[in-house]
């Protein structure tokens, strides 16, 4: 039996889309960064079998209060307190230096709850699937290595949350001499 996408999913999807609308990825293609939060999304449904509705709808807006004008208030009225916390599990706080940002995910990973770490394994995973094939503008060789490191020490404090993705991003850091 086939299943659908629920109204309140399809509606965050929605919301997803008008908030990232003006923003692009960094690759040279300038893909809609919109793309991203779909995949992130996706990525959870189709390959790590999740049916989650709550985490697949996080998923969707993981960045959107970190990287938009949408607020925690807006998430929760528009989706309710279980979508909300989850984005809040998985957002940093922008008013921190970027540096220390990255520390705190490295340090948090292993604290957030099983579902939290769905969305930041397949965050992860689409970010280096795309860091694979593309440099982003403005990025150095260096640069762009250094995220492979310090993406491996964060999934290194999410093991044990989904065979599936481990093994994906296993095989990345494997290609990339990091395993």
């Amino acid at each position: 039996m086939a299943t659908y996408p629920s109204a309140k999913f399809m509606e965050c999807l929605q919301y997803a889309a008008l908030k990232h609308r003006q923003q692009r990825r960094m690759d040279p293609q300038e893909t809609p960064y919109v793309n991203h939060v779909i995949n992130v999304s996706t990525i959870l449904s189709v390959e790590a079998c999740i049916t989650d509705e709550g985490v697949l709808m996080a998923a969707l807006l993981h960045d959107v209060v970190e990287d938009t004008d949408a607020s925690f208030e807006d998430v929760e009225k528009l989706f309710g307190p279980d979508v909300c916390g989850l984005v809040r599990e998985v957002t940093d706080d922008k008013s921190l230096e970027k540096q220390e940002r990255k520390r705190l995910q490295i340090e948090n990973a292993a604290k957030s709850s099983c579902r939290a770490k769905l969305i930041k394994l397949a965050d992860k995973l689409d970010n280096l699937r795309d860091l694979q094939v593309n440099t982003p503008t403005g990025w150095t060789q260096e640069r762009r290595e250094q995220y492979f490191i310090w993406a491996k020490k964060v999934v290194d404090n999410l093991r044990g949350t989904n065979a599936n993705l481990e093994l994906k991003l296993d095989e990345i850091f494997r290609q990339r001499g990091l395993l």
